[in-house]
C-alpha cells in the first residue's frame, strides 16, 4: 500500500498527463475538421476513391475504435463503411480459396448480403445485382453465382419476387419516402355551442414528422383536391419528395390525391 501522499502525487502527474494528451487530441481533431473543409472545396463535394491498400487500412484501424470514437474520428468516410469494409476484408480471409480446387463458395457474409439486396429490391435481376455489388461494394462476384444463392435460399427471379413481396418487404424497401395521412377530430366553443372540426394530417414514416395539412367542419371533395395540391406543390409541398401514400379506404382520399 502506497503512502496516501504518493498516491495522490501519481494521481495528480496521471490527471496532468491526460488533461496534455487531450488538448493534443483536441488539436488533431480541429485540424482534421480543416482538411476535411479544404478536400470539399477542392472535391466540390464528390466522394472520394480509395485503393484496397487504403481500404484495408482505414478499416483496420477503424475496426479498433469504439462506435462513438468511430463517429468523432471518421471524416473521410462513414463509420459504417470502416465495417463494412472490415466485413469484406474479413470475408476475404476465410473464403478457402487457397484451399479448394475450382471455384470457391462465396463468403456467408457474402451470400448474406445477395439475399438482402434482392429482398430489399424485388424489381432487381441477377445481372443488377451483380453489378450493384460490384460497383457499389467492389465485391466481385458471378451472376450464375448470384442465381445459385438465391435459389439455394429459396427466393424466386426478379418478375416472380416482385408479384409474391411481402407488405413488410415492401415497406422496408420505400420505408426513406413513405407517407401516411388521415384526420382526427377537435372539439372548439363556438357561438351556439361546441363545434367538431376535422383535421388533416400528413406524416412521414420513417422520421415522425407531422404535417396539419388543414382542417375543416365538414371536409369535401373539393377541398381535399385542393389539400392534395398544396402538399405535392414542386417547390414546398410536404409531400413533394414521396413516393408512396398510406391512407384508408374514404373515397374522399382516392377522388383528391388523383385529381392531384
Amino acid at each position: 500500500m502506497l503512502p496516501m501522499t504518493l498516491q495522490f502525487l501519481i494521481a495528480m502527474i496521471a490527471a496532468a498527463i491526460n488533461d496534455r494528451l487531450q488538448r493534443k487530441l483536441d488539436y488533431v481533431e480541429e485540424e482534421r475538421h480543416v482538411l476535411q473543409e479544404q478536400l470539399d472545396v477542392l472535391t466540390g463535394g464528390k466522394k472520394l476513391s480509395f485503393t484496397a491498400h487504403q481500404r484495408r487500412r482505414l478499416a483496420t484501424a477503424g475496426k479498433q475504435l469504439t462506435p462513438d470514437e468511430r463517429r468523432k474520428c471518421c471524416r473521410l468516410v462513414k463509420p459504417e463503411t470502416i465495417l463494412t469494409w472490415f466485413r469484406q476484408l474479413a470475408a476475404r480471409k476465410y473464403d478457402s480459396s487457397k484451399a479448394r480446387r475450382g471455384r470457391p463458395a462465396k463468403p456467408k457474409d457474402v451470400r448474406k448480403l445477395v439475399i438482402q439486396i434482392a429482398l430489399a429490391n424485388p424489381s432487381w435481376g441477377y445481372t443488377k445485382i451483380r453489378d450493384a455489388m460490384r460497383t457499389g461494394l467492389d465485391i466481385e462476384i458471378g451472376r450464375t453465382t448470384v442465381a445459385n444463392i438465391l435459389a439455394a435460399a429459396g427466393i424466386e427471379p426478379a418478375p416472380e419476387r416482385e408479384k409474391t413481396r411481402t407488405w413488410k418487404q415492401f415497406i422496408k424497401a420505400h420505408w426513406g419516402s413513405l407517407c401516411a395521412c388521415d384526420f382526427f377530430s377537435v372539439e372548439a366553443l363556438g357561438l351556439t355551442g361546441t363545434v367538431r372540426y376535422m383535421v388533416f394530417f400528413v406524416m412521414v414514416l420513417k422520421t415522425r414528422v407531422v404535417e396539419i395539412a388543414g382542417m375543416r367542419v365538414d371536409p369535401d371533395g373539393e377541398w381535399m383536391k385542393q389539400m392534395a395540391r398544396n402538399l405535392t406543390d414542386a417547390e414546398d409541398g410536404f409531400l413533394r419528395n414521396a413516393t408512396y401514400l398510406i391512407h384508408d379506404r374514404d373515397p374522399l382520399f382516392t377522388e383528391a390525391f388523383e385529381a392531384a
